[in-house]
């Protein structure tokens, strides 16, 4: 596997690991299957892309043994407080059915989180689960003082700090404008 910042010539592949990483699990009906929309974090990642919030430096893929795309995560810009502290937003995370479990989700998000950093970013925020992306280092985000874009999230909203963090950083957080669309 080698993990490698995202090219135009990806953008096709990517879409489809996305919506095959987050199809409903139904197989039982494959035609349906077959005609269903594709996943919100499909269309969300297209909208990303189009967006003031893009970060193409922060895009990333993972590929197989013949090049072909594995995987896929990215950071867009995001905002903390009043004062509009940069920040980033991750996801979506997605890595195809097939090659999931196999550190796949783990090599992607330790490079954008290497990169982040090296880019003099402060902090990561995103929506997931605990047990998963604790291993990385992220917390509540209101162990920071950082609150979600909707409080319901509660302990799913977390945040990973960077070295040019700093403790004043605090408030609401605001993902990319696509985030409030789809």
């Amino acid at each position: 596997m080698l993990i490698r910042r995202e090219t135009r010539s990806d953008i096709d592949a990517v879409r489809a690991v996305t919506s095959a990483a987050f199809a409903k699990s139904d197989t039982s009906d494959a035609v349906s299957n077959a005609n269903a929309p594709s996943p919100v974090e499909a269309t969300l990642l297209d909208e990303l892309r189009i967006s003031d919030g893009w970060l193409p430096a922060l895009s990333f893929v993972a590929t197989g043994d013949r090049g072909e795309v594995i995987g896929h995560v990215v950071c867009t810009r995001g905002h903390v407080g009043s004062d509009l502290a940069l920040a980033l937003g991750l996801g979506p995370l997605s890595v195809h059915p097939a090659h999931q479990g196999r550190g796949v989700g783990l090599a992607l998000v330790h490079a954008v989180l290497g990169a982040a950093d090296a880019f003099g970013e402060s902090l990561v925020a995103l929506l997931g689960s605990p047990a998963y992306y604790g291993r990385f280092g992220f917390r509540p985000a209101t162990e920071y003082g950082i609150t979600a874009p909707d409080p319901a999230w509660g302990e799913y909203f977390q945040v990973r700090t960077l070295t040019a963090y700093q403790p004043t950083v605090k408030g609401p957080f605001q993902y990319a404008e696509p985030f409030d669309r789809v």
